[in-house]
């Protein structure tokens, strides 16, 4: 049996940590001395605290710790626990690297290595023949999942794109929203084709916006949005639909931000003079 101190040593987890866990209920010496209150551990527990210490490593919470330690040699329970621990920390990263893009974007204005200006102009989207799907997404990042959708469902049915081809993203809330983010993706072919299971052949009407094309990464998106609804306002527009975005150079074509080419869309009507 060892000392506390000893078992701290070897274990390389410190002697406070020790009592919280013993605390906690999730590594309890293997004897105390009831004399003296003594905690003395055994050699056999040190494979637990490794454990323990990997899983901590690995960013899991003491929660999840003492909910994985009983299955940790169920091989498929666990793998279960790690999976979805590897998508946090995958989601995490993509946050974190959403973020330094926002950074080094606005370190850049800040020097003025970069000028930004967004020319707005008035178009019309003509009447087109689309693949659509509409779904409820986690939140806007998560965009990618409909396109999956409309990939996997129509890969066999070989789509022939029009030319040009409009891969546009409409944005169907009312509101700006945290998450439960309603969208629809269209994607132009020359049908006709049958639905599919969430896939939908359809006809849209045509529709008249004022858009913003611009190149680069998605963060500038709030800026271009700022910049089509200013130049609405001051040239005698009112919003007649729901914003969308075409993407005429996506991450479908390219992995370099720097090379997305978007348009941001807003269906206007001139303004009713009263």
């Amino acid at each position: 049996m060892l000392k506390i101190g000893d078992f701290s040593k070897l274990s390389r987890v410190s002697v406070r940590m020790l009592r919280y866990y013993d605390e906690i209920g999730l590594l309890k010496p293997a004897e105390i001395d009831r004399f003296t209150d003594y905690r003395y551990y055994s050699e056999a527990q040190l494979p637990t605290v490794c454990r323990i210490t990997a899983l901590r490593d690995m960013g899991f919470g003491l929660a999840d710790v003492c909910a994985i330690l009983p299955i940790y040699d169920d091989r498929e329970r666990l793998d279960d626990f790690l999976a979805a621990r590897q998508a946090e920390l995958e989601q995490q990263r993509d946050d974190v690297a959403q973020r330094l893009r926002l950074l080094d974007t606005a370190r850049k204005r800040l020097r003025k290595e970069e000028t930004m200006n967004y020319d707005v102009t008035i178009k019309t989207l003509p009447e087109r023949y689309a693949a659509t799907v509409r779904m409820t997404i986690p939140r806007y990042q998560d965009e990618g999942m409909v396109w999956q959708v409309l990939c996997r469902e129509t890969d066999s049915m070989h789509l022939l794109p029009t030319a040009p081809c409009y891969c546009c993203v409409v944005f169907l809330d009312g509101e700006y929203k945290e998450k439960d983010v309603t969208v629809e993706a269209q994607k132009t072919v020359k049908g006709p084709y049958p639905d599919t299971e969430h896939v939908r052949f359809r006809t849209l009407p045509p529709v008249t916006y004022a858009g913003c094309t611009f190149k680069g990464g998605y963060e500038q998106i709030n800026d271009v949005v700022a910049a089509v609804s200013a130049w609405i306002d001051a040239n005698g527009y009112d919003y007649a639909g729901a914003m969308f975005d075409i993407y005429h150079v996506s991450p479908h074509e390219t992995k370099n931000p720097d090379e997305f080419v978007t348009e941001v869309c807003f269906p206007v009507r001139v303004c009713q003079k009263s």
